[in-house]
């Protein structure tokens, strides 16, 4: 088997483990089994949760069994934020989110063949709703809440901040002895001996391990586990996985996968080859001269770009990467915007300065009003400056008259135009009646 720690250390992604030693034994006598819980806070996943995901997929491809646990339980409470109480959502729309959050997992794990027995290291879909719905109260602060100290809950980080403000409910409290219960049910169920999250999660998952030796005395299946991963900054001081219009999430139909390639295309010089080792499955050597290529030629964007079709393809599938290649291409004139499907330009749209008009085409206003509109030129004088040097196109097509007007032909599946400033300023119209 793959020496995991070392992959996850070159990789910078390790934060804290509590026995670095015990652990590398344990996975050298394995095959072991681990798992990651991913609550449904949201009906989608967003980039903030590759980390986790994709270091599940490590671990499988290292020989181990990974399980991928959605709160359809703790979920109905809610982790407690640093800041503020969490809305507790209607048990219909936690059902909904918990189903989506299943269907996205289960496509970045490699599961046994349906009708197959499950194999040593073939993954797990699970949901701790299983034995948290059901649970008797009393039963339950006997057997579990007795061992934990209020003294140590009060002492967390986030259960301090809140203190300190507005203070925080007794459901939001009781958050770490549901997710500690889960580690239990895992090592008794399956044999789980390790939980890995992100490095704020470092508090919930200790307590878990520590609750596993104090019900179980860490029988049968020895000692149990908990490493965590780095939380990611960008360079720039802003929040990683945010963009001007919003969070990243992982489902089409709340980022483009248009948006999603950009995200990763546009991320900054000094971040890419720490998102490459975080995110992409590419080895140290060609990581290193994807680095070596950005320090050489940046403008270039090698590592970007490969960082951009490796995600996206990863979670969107390759013909979809295929076809924003191909928008990304035909928006700068090197392929067809004809060949373009309606979603696939709307994404792209979406992302550029444009104007949106209604009307019969002949009824718009000239070309050098609608790159004004588009915010494309700062007013219609500079946009009829850009067209007398030749550095105005409508769908890749050089404008020559500063008096043309669209026709027909220049709209795209019906509604849309592009328009570009120059080699590398793209623009659009989009018609909505």
């Amino acid at each position: 088997m793959t020496d995991i720690i070392d992959e996850l250390q070159w990789r910078g992604l390790i934060a804290q483990t509590t026995d670095l030693d015990a652990l590398r034994k344990a996975l050298a006598d394995g095959p072991i089994t681990l798992y990651c819980g991913f609550d449904p806070t949201a009906g989608s996943l967003h980039v903030g949760h590759l980390t986790q995901i994709l270091t599940l997929a490590r671990f499988q491809q290292a020989g181990h069994r990974p399980i991928a646990l959605v709160g359809g339980g703790t979920g109905m409470i809610g982790d407690p934020k640093p800041n503020a109480e969490r809305q507790l959502n209607s048990v219909e729309t936690v059902l909904g989110w918990v189903e989506a959050l299943r269907g996205q997992l289960s496509a970045f794990l490699r599961f046994a063949p349906e009708g197959e027995t499950p194999g040593a290291t073939d993954a797990i879909l699970a949901n701790n709703a299983e034995w948290l719905s059901g649970i008797n109260a009393i039963e339950f602060l006997r057997d579990v809440g007795k061992h934990f100290s209020v003294n140590q809950m009060l002492a967390r980080e986030t259960v301090k901040s809140r203190l300190d403000g507005e203070g925080m409910s007794y459901t939001e409290f009781s958050y770490v002895l549901l997710q500690s219960y889960d580690f239990v049910q895992l090592y008794r169920r399956f044999g789980c001996t390790l939980q890995t999250g992100g490095s704020d999660q470092w508090g919930n998952i200790t307590a878990g391990l520590d609750l596993v030796r104090r019900i179980d005395g860490n029988e049968p299946h020895g000692q149990a586990h908990a490493l965590t991963t780095n939380l990611l900054t960008k360079a720039d001081g802003t929040k990683f996985g945010k963009t001007e219009t919003g969070t990243v999430w992982l489902d089409p139909e709340l980022t483009s996968p248009y948006a999603f390639y950009q995200f990763w295309f546009n991320a900054d010089d000094r971040d890419v080859a720490r998102y490459l080792k975080v995110f992409s499955f590419r080895s140290q050597e060609e990581i290193a001269e994807l680095e070596r290529q950005t320090q050489e030629r940046p403008q270039a964007r090698a590592a970007q770009r490969a960082l951009a079709e490796e995600l996206t393809t990863l979670v969107h599938g390759a013909d979809e990467c295929r076809k924003v290649i191909d928008a990304s291409l035909a928006l700068f004139g090197r392929a067809e915007l004809s060949e373009l499907d309606a979603r696939t330009l709307e994404a792209a749209l979406a992302e550029v300065p444009k104007a949106e008009v209604s009307g019969p085409v002949a009824d718009l206003p000239g070309v050098a009003d609608l790159f004004a509109q588009s915010g494309l030129t700062p007013s219609k004088s500079a946009a009829r400056r850009a067209i007398q040097e030749g550095g105005a196109y409508v769908n890749n097509t050089k404008v020559t008259d500063v008096e043309a007007r669209l026709t027909e032909d220049d709209v795209l599946q019906g509604r849309f135009v592009v328009l570009r400033k120059g080699k590398r300023n793209i623009g659009g119209v989009v018609l909505t009646g």
